[in-house]
């Protein structure tokens, strides 16, 4: 489990330190950072994959990413008695992300490229550094990477170099993780590989959930939902079957849900109170649809260590929002659940479920999320 995400320099989040929970909702009104805050979960499971630059090219690249106030910001400045202005940069310029779990923790330092070329404008990984504990010091470290040097130490605290003149763009994690004599590092990454994101799953009238496709056993709900008939078929044959039907039932008394097989095509069908026959998922309302999908990505036989969505409640009713709460509190009793909203109302149902509740706003451009004492938190030097 996560227990802290960190960011530092990446649009609205100049630095912020958040504890996470098994359930844990982040809240706040539009523009307070909530997306940004995402995105960096999903950017440092990016980093697992090697995809960190192309994700940040994406996005504009990384200069456009980067906290765009002052490196500091006075009291005066918060309180309004002098207008927000920069000063004479003392720190080069960093986009840091990283996270502490209950066992490992990991952080990566992105800067911009000292040397010209045709790819100037990626980024570089300028440091990187796996750790055992909660927050990295100068005794837990036991992985670090600085320039193209990566060292391991050994089990009797002695640094040995693992890796020499890696590539700006590579990450130790991706090309470090030696079984022999760096197994942390290769756990690690394969851990983050798991985790999964939810934030696009389709529900327009060209969604690809709404027609039927060729079933295969499938595990894990696509990010878009694709394959949800298969999905639903794969829960109801080696997952919890009654807890899916339950979850229907919850929030949609009296109706049921049906996988159908024509030809190796697998389609979704929904069975309603009151109606003479069967809607087919092409029938169905967005939020009818969204519901469904959602219920078989949390209901997954297979869940992953962190599932992270973002902003679920789009398209629901709000009936549907205490349902969709108990779902989300059930899918935490198998994994950690980060939840992404908008919605006062979701986030109030998930409070009462048990959820650890982040409520971001914004300070003179900054996202806070108000918290008096947050966890220790260090990055690693350059």
């Amino acid at each position: 489990m996560i227990l802290t995400l960190a960011v530092s320099g990446y649009r609205s989040l100049r630095e912020i330190v958040l504890p996470l929970d098994r359930l844990t909702v982040i809240t706040g009104a539009n523009g307070t950072g909530k997306s940004s805050l995402y995105r960096a979960l999903r950017l440092l499971a990016d980093v697992a994959q090697g995809r960190t630059i192309g994700a940040l090219a994406a996005e504009g690249g990384l200069e456009s990413t980067l906290w765009a106030g002052p490196e500091t910001i006075s009291r005066a400045m918060r309180s309004g008695q002098v207008p927000v202005q920069g000063t004479v940069r003392r720190d080069r310029v960093a986009l840091r992300l990283g996270f502490a779990g209950e066992d490992y923790g990991y952080a990566v330092d992105l800067g911009l490229p000292v040397s010209g070329g045709a790819f100037a404008q990626d980024p570089e990984i300028k440091a990187e550094a796996v750790w055992v504990g909660e927050s990295l010091n100068r005794h837990n470290s036991i992985a670090e990477r600085a320039g193209g040097l990566v060292r391991v130490r050994s089990g009797r605290g002695e640094w040995r170099p693992l890796v020499t003149g890696l590539a700006a763009f590579d990450s130790m994690m991706t090309h470090a993780t030696d079984p022999s004599q760096a197994p942390e590092l290769l756990a690690l990454r394969e851990r983050m590989r798991g985790w999964r994101f939810y934030d696009h799953l389709r529900t327009d009238r060209d969604a690809p959930a709404r027609r039927p496709r060729v079933g295969t056993r499938t595990p894990a709900l696509a990010g878009d939902g694709a394959d949800l008939a298969a999905a639903i078929q794969t829960i109801r044959e080696i997952g919890d079957g009654a807890a899916f039907d339950a979850a229907i039932e919850d929030a949609f008394p009296g109706a049921r849900v049906a996988v159908v097989q024509s030809g190796g095509l697998f389609a979704v069908t929904m069975h309603q109170h009151g109606l003479l026959r069967p809607l087919v998922a092409a029938e169905l309302s967005d939020g009818t649809l969204r519901f469904l999908l959602l219920a078989t990505a949390l209901l997954t036989p297979r869940p992953p260590e962190v599932m992270v969505l973002n902003e679920p409640e789009t398209s629901l009713h709000p009936d549907l929002i205490a349902p969709l709460a108990r779902l989300i509190a059930r899918a935490s009793g198998a994994g950690q659940i980060v939840t992404v909203s908008h919605s006062a109302a979701l986030a109030q149902a998930l409070a009462g479920q048990g959820a650890r509740t982040h409520e971001l706003r914004k300070e003179v451009g900054e996202t806070v999320a108000g918290m008096d004492d947050p966890p220790s938190w260090g990055w690693p030097k350059r």
